[in-house]
């Protein structure tokens, strides 16, 4: 099983992100990926600055880099950057909106196929692979079951399985919205938000009216409340044909879950259970901890 370290999907600032890859570097990561997925607003880190930090990367570890193009396109600013990411010559890119999948497949360019793409059975699977995708990164809130279910419709369709690359860490990212959550939390407008999400470096969390964790907002994007961890799941990932784990980056204790889940792909004993949610991978409702429920 491979490890891989997921798109920074919050807004730091260039130097800690810059701090938080050079800390990554040297931990046993098989695929890194880089780049801004969220608001095109984001401007800190640019394309070249992400290709110059691939090449570093490159250098310092042999993981595999990947180029992450945003979820949402909305004006042609960001069609026109997106091109350009497609176009870098030097890194596969992982599609993140249809549009990079149908300028990829143009190009005859192999891609990662992200979790944004709503891709749930083997029929849209075999369309993807045959455009050029070769990994699949499944929606956050599909359940192990659907996973091994699309795996044999697309085995049945003849058509050569993808890499699967499972969410098995981090936030979910589960929402995508033209407004900005973050900058209307402030009373600002989106056009001068001041980029004001560098403020949260972990997002905000959204309380219900009981008081009860709901949701984490993070500019455009509405994230689960509670980490999502599935390394107690770690035989049935194995089982469903999971060929990488991917851990999404928070803003402190990357290196400890790293270790974590190396640990146990290394042949440890996984916890019975951890802290944060589940549900999804067990087709119950995603904020749930199965564990607590009965459903291990």
């Amino acid at each position: 099983m491979k490890l891989s370290l997921g798109p920074v999907l919050f807004y730091w600032d260039r130097q800690q992100t810059l701090n938080f890859y050079a800390d990554m570097a040297s931990l046993p990561l098989d695929v890194i990926y880089l780049g801004e997925t969220v608001c095109s607003k984001r401007r800190d880190m640019g394309l070249d600055d992400w290709i110059g930090l691939g090449r570093e990367l490159s250098q310092a570890s042999s993981a595999q880099i990947v180029l992450s193009g945003l979820t949402l396109i909305e004006a042609a600013s960001e069609l026109s950057g997106l091109k350009r990411l497609c176009d870098n010559g030097e890194l596969l890119v992982e599609a993140n909106d249809m549009g990079a999948v149908h300028y990829l497949s143009e190009r005859r360019l192999p891609f990662v196929g992200g979790p944004a793409l709503n891709l749930y059975n083997g029929h849209a699977l075999a369309e993807l692979v045959k455009s050029g995708m070769c990994r699949w990164v499944p929606p956050v809130e599909i359940s192990g079951e659907m996973i091994k279910g699309a795996r044999e419709q697309l085995a049945s369709l003849e058509v050569t399985l993808p890499e699967i690359e499972i969410f098995a860490y981090g936030h979910l990212p589960l929402a995508y919205s033209a407004r900005c959550f973050t900058a209307r939390a402030e009373n600002r407008p989106k056009d001068d938000c001041q980029f004001c999400c560098q403020n949260y470096p972990e997002g905000i969390p959204l309380l219900s009216q009981e008081g009860e964790a709901l949701f984490t907002i993070n500019g455009i994007q509405t994230m689960s409340a509670s980490v999502s961890n599935l390394l107690a799941d770690y035989p049935a990932l194995v089982a469903s044909g999971a060929d990488l784990l991917r851990l999404s980056p928070r803003a402190s204790g990357m290196s400890e879950v790293v270790a974590a889940f190396d640990a146990v792909r290394q042949g440890g004993l996984p916890p019975l259970a951890v802290e944060g949610c589940n549900g999804y991978w067990h087709g119950q409702p995603g904020m749930l901890r199965a564990e607590e429920v009965g459903l291990c």
